[in-house]
């Protein structure tokens, strides 16, 4: 059994690189979201029990500003790529332009105690923020197959505990957080990371990943066109056993079902329409192992900046005074690099959630098998062969 807080392994993880698989762009110091300054990650996870409670979950949190940023907006902007799924706070973020608090993704039906423990902290750590009004946003993906999804285990506290431990350090991946108990591709799947620097003029930013990947079927897997999915020996009893038609008296569950929430964020000054630029490309970066989005995936994008700090505040006034603002941006004509950008850390990150993961046996004895390394291995070599 293991219940812990973390935010980086202990020994080094191996990552989808270090496999052979090739990926353009060029990537920051730690290759994970946490090379954007300033951002910090968290994540508690949960793994006790077997049997019908096994839980298999978790939060990850993500403060885009820091401990001491809580409350500092960041231009921010939501695209869902598939709906069948939650992020709370977007009609904030739609009206607004902008996002203020700290992010939370857990499990699906974990929604409500990660938002009440978001505030919480928040009460505690910036009172001044919680003295106005708060809107956490929390994403979700189902991790039904192997946890206990609606034994309420992850509570206000588990959160409390992700935000505590959150740090600007290496990115845990794999069955962490909240993606503990997630599936990838008819793989075991979970939480992965990434990033790119983009030079701009004498400048240079980054732009990190991170996603929730739970997401796509296991005939849809490619590498560099190679059906690796189909080919895999690994097996696949999530999408070929009939254990959900034996759980609830209906049809098996479809390839493809679960979720995924991509977190982009950016040191680059960017308006909220471009971050919601940024966000749509987290779809095509998603496309690029193979996933079409099915209807069951509830897919979605959020994109933030933590430039213009001081910009697009929402704070009560004080009195009459007349108050003006102003942002810095790229220009539009020059953005297409950090749109490359945001394709290529997203299809790194699912393939590190992907290859960092490991078999996990979870509630009635459900088995999610890890992506195979040879497999991998055999298929860059095959492409490296043609």
């Amino acid at each position: 059994m293991e219940s812990s807080a973390e935010t980086a392994r202990t020994e080094r993880p191996v990552r989808a690189r270090d496999l052979g698989i090739g990926f353009a762009g060029r990537s920051g110091p730690l290759n994970a979201i946490t090379d954007v300054p300033g951002l910090a990650v968290g994540q508690r996870t949960l793994i006790e029990g077997e049997g019908a409670g096994a839980v298999r979950t978790g939060v990850t949190a993500i403060l885009p500003r820091g401990r001491s940023g809580v409350g500092v907006p960041c231009a921010a902007a939501v695209h869902s790529f598939n709906g069948n799924g939650e992020l709370t706070g977007r009609a904030w973020i739609d009206e607004s332009g902008a996002l203020s608090m700290p992010i939370g993704i857990t499990s699906s039906h974990s929604v409500g105690a990660v938002h009440s423990g978001i505030d919480q902290w928040v009460a505690e750590v910036a009172p001044h923020v919680a003295a106005q009004w708060m809107l956490p946003v929390v994403g979700e993906t189902w991790d039904g197959y192997l946890n206990d999804i609606n034994g309420g285990h992850v509570t206000a506290s588990t959160a409390r505990e992700a935000l505590d431990a959150a740090s600007e350090g290496p990115v845990a991946e794999g069955s962490v957080g909240g993606g503990t108990g997630m599936n990838c591709y008819g793989f075991k799947g979970g939480t992965g990371t990434s990033s790119r620097v983009v030079r701009h003029g004498d400048d240079e930013y980054t732009v990190g990943v991170l996603i929730q990947a739970n997401f796509g079927s296991r005939d849809e897997l490619r590498l560099d066109g190679i059906p690796l999915g189909s080919r895999s020996a690994a097996p696949n009893p999530m999408e070929r056993d009939d254990w959900f038609h034996r759980e609830r008296e209906r049809l098996r569950a479809p390839g493809g079902a679960g979720s995924a929430i991509v977190v982009t964020a950016t040191d680059a000054p960017l308006l909220p329409g471009q971050c919601g630029a940024l966000a749509r490309r987290g779809a095509i970066g998603l496309g690029r192992s193979g996933t079409a989005g099915g209807h069951f995936s509830g897919d979605i994008m959020l994109a933030l900046s933590t430039a213009n700090e001081g910009a697009l505040t929402s704070s009560f006034p004080s009195d009459d005074r007349a108050e003006y603002e102003t942002l810095r941006f790229i220009p539009w004509g020059r953005i297409d690099p950090f749109l490359t950008a945001v394709a290529e850390a997203v299809d790194e990150a699912v393939w590190n959630a992907l290859v960092a993961a490991e078999d996990m046996v979870g509630r009635d004895g459900h088995v999610s098998h890890a992506l195979p390394h040879e497999e991998v291995r055999a298929a860059v070599a095959e492409v490296n062969a043609r």
